[in-house]
């Protein structure tokens, strides 16, 4: 999961927290406090790169904090202490995406596409207006795919090449306002929610179009989160946390090798999106992963797979980690067995705020 920041310090113990993209090895995250008085907070991969934007200026215990403006972002060397370069704009900047080709930059109704090795600014696209700063960037050099949202009104997703520098495609995701969206480790699959936060939808990018429906539940709730397991050919799992406080996770792999649209008249009545909804025993929920209405960020690392492809079998062990904005950090173990059963069981539950920085990660 990238960084995210939450309103004013004062709503939350945390203003921000991040997780690296090395989710196929180790994940590694970066938190922020009121008093570290910054909004955003991006590593690069398990590099000594920091990308930080300051939250402005903060009364503590009735003393003037200066800090970083929040329309200033920097590089920073943390090993070093030393800022490498900064970059200012004229308005906040509301997120920050990296990989190891390029550096994105999103404010209220732009997107700015650097070089990571210059610095150069290679793209400024305008943007509708954008205030949560919503986006995703594949973490992969090849793909390098930037998603924003192309609408305020409904769902729909501008997919945007930065290599090749051009649109790839627009995808109509949802009838509702766009609430998150998060790119396969690969740039394959584009997930995205809606702010109803009923039906999470799997987007395959090359074909724009088509997708596969997963269902949350019936009411409406906030996603909070998205984030896909490590993939080569399609990712194995999809988890995503809300505003319930549960994480949801749904069985990607073995649902799509599994997935059969009915044949013959019936089969050609159906809708594609309506068809391709996955069958709700590849769903399964961990109630209480979160304080309900605690914001909560999600990493995660696949331990083991093995496939049986000749009895469309995908069974392993995944780590999945959550930190919520109320200062805890969470490493569950997932284990999938033959059958398609999940188990849970919590590894670690820590309190960040009074343990950080005595515990070893």
């Amino acid at each position: 999961m990238k960084s995210s920041s939450v309103g004013s310090p004062s709503s939350s113990p945390i203003i921000c927290a991040s997780f690296n993209q090395d989710n196929r090895n180790k994940s590694l995250f970066c938190m922020f406090t009121a008093v570290g008085a910054f909004n955003i907070v991006e590593m690069l991969f398990s590099t000594n790169l920091l990308a930080i934007v300051g939250a402005g200026e903060q009364v503590i215990s009735g003393l003037l904090i200066p800090s970083l403006s929040p329309r200033r972002l920097c590089l920073f060397n943390f090993l070093t202490g030393s800022t490498l370069r900064e970059l200012n704009y004229l308005t906040s900047v509301l997120a920050v995406r990296l990989n190891k080709k390029r550096l994105i930059v999103i404010l209220q109704d732009k997107a700015y596409i650097y070089d990571l090795n210059s610095l150069a600014v290679l793209e400024t696209i305008d943007t509708v207006p954008n205030n949560k700063g919503l986006c995703a960037f594949c973490p992969g050099s090849e793909g390098c795919y930037l998603a924003l949202p192309a609408s305020t009104s409904k769902g729909s997703v501008l997919i945007y090449n930065t290599v090749e520098l051009q649109s790839v495609c627009q995808i109509d995701a949802h009838r509702s306002p766009l609430a998150g969206i998060t790119f396969s480790s690969t740039g394959t699959y584009l997930a995205t929610a809606s702010e109803q936060g009923t039906i999470i939808r799997v987007h395959l990018v090359s074909q724009a179009t088509e997708s596969y429906s997963v269902r949350r539940g019936t009411y409406p709730s906030t996603i909070y989160s998205l984030s896909f397991g490590p993939c080569l050919e399609f990712p194995e799992f999809l988890v995503a946390t809300s505003s319930s406080g549960s994480l949801h996770t749904f069985s990607l792999g073995q649902a799509i090798k599994q997935r059969r649209k009915p044949s013959g008249v019936i089969g050609s009545l159906i809708p594609d999106t309506l068809s391709d909804s996955f069958d709700q025993t590849f769903h399964h929920i961990l109630h209480n992963a979160a304080l309900a209405g605690v914001k909560a960020m999600l990493g995660s690392t696949m331990l083991t797979v093995l496939h049986v492809p000749q009895e469309l079998l995908v069974f392993g062990e995944a780590s999945i980690f959550i930190i919520s904005h109320n200062g805890y950090f969470r490493e569950y173990t997932l284990k999938i067995t033959e059958l398609n059963e999940f188990s849970w069981s919590l590894e670690r539950e820590i309190n960040l705020l009074d343990n950080i920085l005595n515990e070893p990660f």
